[in-house]
């Protein structure tokens, strides 16, 4: 059974999405921690992160190293923590949430209310900070 993941990689459910190539796709989190929390997964349906194989799994980290710098030049914050939990959604995935201080990224903390303009506006600054 296809992941919600898997969903949005089809265009079968909308997504926020701020980057993409072959292999991998960027989108903000819908229930954020902080405003520009984007989740980087692979495009291919893996269920843990481990269990890439030996090209996805770099080729994640350096995909999400370019969102991550999109996404420091266009939210304010100190940092991008990163996160891998991988219970939420059986897809492999990373979390870049923008942080100013180590309790920022607190996975049983309340979650951040945006509005759909608050979403589409960081995402378009996201996407407009990606370098290919």
């Amino acid at each position: 059974m296809a992941s919600v993941f898997s969903k949005i990689i089809n265009g079968e459910i909308p997504a926020y999405k701020v980057a993409e190539d072959e292999y991998f796709l960027a989108f903000l989190d819908i229930s954020p921690l902080a405003k520009g929390h984007t989740l980087v997964i692979p495009k291919k349906e893996v269920d843990n992160l481990f269990d890439l194989d030996d090209t996805l799994y770099p080729g994640i980290f350096a995909f999400a190293k370019k969102v991550a710098k999109a996404v420091k030049s266009s939210v304010k914050c100190e940092r991008i923590g990163v996160a891998v939990i991988g219970l939420e959604v059986p897809h492999a995935h990373v979390h870049l949430v923008p942080i100013n201080h180590v309790g920022d990224i607190n996975f049983t903390a309340p979650r951040a209310q945006l509005s759909k303009d608050e979403f589409q506006e960081v995402a378009d600054k996201i996407k407009k900070n990606f370098k290919k």
